[in-house]
């Protein structure tokens, strides 16, 4: 399946608009990861656990998305749109929001 954040696909046609398709994941950061997250940044390093967590929730919204578009008999989703959000008391949830347009291109 094409993923793209563009209207279009270079070199295609664009045959069927099938509907906007979504994938959510919310992921708890656990209190450890928290905690060392804050001293690395307060030294100015990278927070490690962090990214991790980021990517495996980019990676559960990406597959939500692409088995939505998959219903609908797409082959490829354009005009991605990626938020980040960071939720719950203290900032413990993380949630990665991923958007497009489900089409299908010959």
């Amino acid at each position: 399946m094409i993923l793209t954040t563009t209207p279009n696909i270079e070199g295609h046609r664009i045959k069927d608009y099938l509907g906007i398709v979504a994938g959510e994941a919310i992921l708890g950061t656990n209190f450890f990861r928290d905690f060392f997250a804050r001293v690395r940044d307060v030294v100015g390093g990278r927070s490690g656990a962090y990214e991790k967590e980021l990517a495996r929730a980019r990676e559960i919204a990406f597959q939500e998305i692409q088995e939505e578009a998959l219903k609908v008999g797409a082959n490829a989703i354009i005009g991605i749109d990626l938020d980040y959000e960071v939720m719950g008391e203290n900032g413990s949830m993380l949630m990665v929001s991923i958007s497009g347009t489900a089409v299908r291109f010959e």
